[in-house]
């Protein structure tokens, strides 16, 4: 019931390549693992070796090693749901994570591995007046909380797991790196082989951002970096100088396998197609290559005669009659002509030059790296407050026009869409703006620590205790005003979110050593389920370790008297009811489920127990059984 531990499954790929890099030794328990001969691994992938200390290129910083092996270590927790939070619980496909971003993370690589198609986040900027997550790398994380007061001897949270890093701490780089690289590093495993990251950032860690993702991601996936015009002026700390701008970074998982989609044409964009035939509006451009390389020597294949209108035969030729060549090869020239792509016109001289239509029809504009007039760009305060019954409960909200002219670069209709600094929920509020517009059915996993809001804010005096609070109350107001909107088109729109927080193993620790059993204790020590834990908690301890959506669709039905869970129709069926006797056990079976799950403690007896498999192998020996 752990998070997968990366590092184990590296060590596994690396064996596989390199065999003979591959030595054992004596864990901290004293038991034999496998581990890496890096002196051998060295000498096969280079036959100059760069020496511990040689002077290289490289960006580093205090603990990076340890923000490194952070992102590897796996945890002991689970996701557990909270209905009432929820809108349209059972089978809506978006999700709502409150917990610490990181081990979410972690949680979510057992089963978004590679699937997530566009992740976006606005992490904190640095600017010394906001928090950074406390990552502790000198102890462990349990040692870190109960030392730092974090936590009371009773595991419950007494103070926010978060630090105000201010401009006087001599970290003040060093712990926003380490709170940034474990994150990143998570996060890339998630994204698709198409997938893409857009990353908010200000002028504070813009340079450290982009060296951090140029080594997780890899330098050659850097596509661009949107300078954004933010519409409101703020100091930049010199006299006479204000901030008007930010940044998004933007990267692919891998730059061969991502297509950045394009964007609608403004009416100015589409003015200069000025020309109409019965296909529509168009504009041409001269088929001869102008520009750089534009000479017959640099495309040879590219030279050759095309009959014009009178019969003659037209070569390229350039302003002063040297040859030149066409933009095409012969093959793709008659392809275009046998799709009426080709017009000829005559200049002044009244010579025929070949021309080549472009229509306007479904055509889109490749969008810059300078984001001066979103829409709405100016005015995210203001929407906020229109939500929220004019309260302002959340400082520096993102415009949501930026949000969605990302969504639309970078996700598909059908996209998995990850923010895992929520915030506000902007993100979300953008993919239920998108869907409704464009019929598509994109699903959002917001993810966002729940910090306490200050005491004196407009938030806490609206009633809103955390953070999380006002993101959930702003999807369920949103949603429901852009339903309205959409009137018959919206009738399939998913408005909805399944709340899940992230809180300790739903499993008791149940390895004891022999001193710590009695003869009176021997058999009332066999429950391994967390006393307050529901079936509901269990079942979703069990979906991420199946390889199954924490959005899949869940019904609850019941089975010979007993609750039963069906995901994905019959894919998985779960039951952890108590007194589940043979003939329940053999009704699930006929259905012949992918995956069957249980608890020990629901077998009504021993027999139930001893039958069960024999049960499985007579009416369903594929299903894969699992007993907790």
């Amino acid at each position: 019931m752990k998070s997968q531990d990366t590092a184990d499954s590296n060590v596994a790929k690396i064996a596989a390549l390199f065999p003979q890099c591959i030595t054992e030794r004596l864990n901290k328990d004293g038991k034999p693992e496998l581990a890496i001969d890096f002196d051998k691994l060295r000498a096969e992938l280079s036959k100059d070796v760069l020496d511990e200390g040689e002077e290289r290129y490289q960006f580093t910083w205090p603990d990076k090693r340890a923000a490194s092996r952070l992102a590897n270590t796996p945890i002991d927790k689970t996701l557990r749901p909270d209905i009432n939070s929820s809108v349209d619980f059972w089978n809506t496909q978006n999700l709502y994570i409150e917990g610490d971003n990181l081990d979410v993370l972690k949680l979510l690589r057992e089963n978004y591995l590679g699937k997530v198609k566009m992740i976006y986040i606005d992490p904190p900027y640095n600017t010394g007046n906001d928090f950074v997550y406390n990552d502790d790398f000198a102890q462990s994380r349990d040692e870190f909380e109960q030392s730092s007061g974090f936590f009371d001897e009773d595991g419950n949270q007494v103070v926010d797991p978060m630090q105000r890093n201010t401009e006087s701490n001599g970290r003040f780089h060093t712990d926003w790196l380490n709170m940034i690289y474990p994150r990143l590093k998570v996060a890339r495993d998630l994204l698709s082989d198409d997938g893409v990251i857009f990353i908010s950032i200000d002028d504070n860690e813009v340079e450290n951002l982009k060296k951090v993702c140029s080594e997780i991601f890899g330098a050659q996936n850097f596509l661009t970096c949107v300078t954004r015009s933010t519409g409101t002026p703020t100091g930049g700390g010199f006299d006479g100088l204000v901030n008007e701008l930010d940044y998004i970074l933007i990267f692919a998982k891998d730059i061969h396998s991502t297509l950045i989609n394009g964007l609608p044409m403004s009416e100015d964009d589409s003015a200069i197609y000025d020309q109409t035939d019965e296909k529509g509006r168009y504009l041409t451009r001269s088929l001869r290559r102008t520009g750089g390389e534009d000479r017959r020597e640099d495309r040879p294949t590219m030279y050759y005669g095309v009959e014009a209108p009178d019969g003659t035969v037209v070569f390229p030729k350039g302003p002063t009659g040297y040859d030149s060549r066409w933009i095409c090869g012969l093959p793709k020239y008659n392809e275009m002509v046998a799709h009426g792509l080709i017009e000829w016109k005559q200049n002044r001289e009244g010579n025929w030059l070949p021309y080549q239509k472009f229509y306007l029809e479904n055509r889109t504009k490749a969008p810059g790296n300078l984001w001066v007039d979103v829409e709405g760009n100016k005015k995210a305060t203001r929407d906020i407050r229109n939500i929220f019954d004019t309260n302002k409960v959340f400082d520096f909200p993102k415009p949501l026009g930026v949000l969605v002219k990302i969504l639309s670069i970078g996700a598909n209709s059908d996209s998995i869409i990850l923010d895992f600094f929520s915030g506000s929920a902007t993100t979300a509020h953008a993919v239920m703006k998108l869907n409704a517009e464009d019929g598509g059915k994109r699903k959002f996993i917001m993810v966002q620590l729940p910090e306490v809001t200050d005491e004196k804010s407009e938030a806490r005096k609206a009633g809103y205790e955390t953070i999380c609070q006002i993101g959930e109350e702003r999807i369920r107001r949103a949603g429901k005003k852009i339903k309205e909107e959409a009137g018959l088109q919206g009738q399939d729109l998913d408005i909805g979110f399944r709340v899940l927080k992230l809180d300790s193993s739903n499993m008791e620790e149940v390895f004891y050593t022999p001193e710590e059993f009695s003869q009176a204790n021997l058999f009332t020590s066999i429950d391994n389920v967390t006393p307050d834990r529901t079936p509901l908690d269990l079942l979703f301890q069990v979906i991420p370790e199946l390889d199954i959506e924490l959005s899949a669709k869940i019904e609850e039905k019941k089975v010979n008297g007993k609750n039963v869970f069906f995901v994905d129709g019959t894919y998985l069926i779960a039951t952890f009811d108590l007194d589940v006797n043979e003939s329940t056990v053999t009704e699930i079976a006929k259905m012949r489920p992918q995956y069957f799950v249980m608890r020990d403690a629901s077998a009504a007896n021993d027999n139930v127990l001893d039958n069960f498999e024999q049960i499985f192998r007579h009416y369903s020996p594929d299903t894969i059984r699992k007993i907790l």
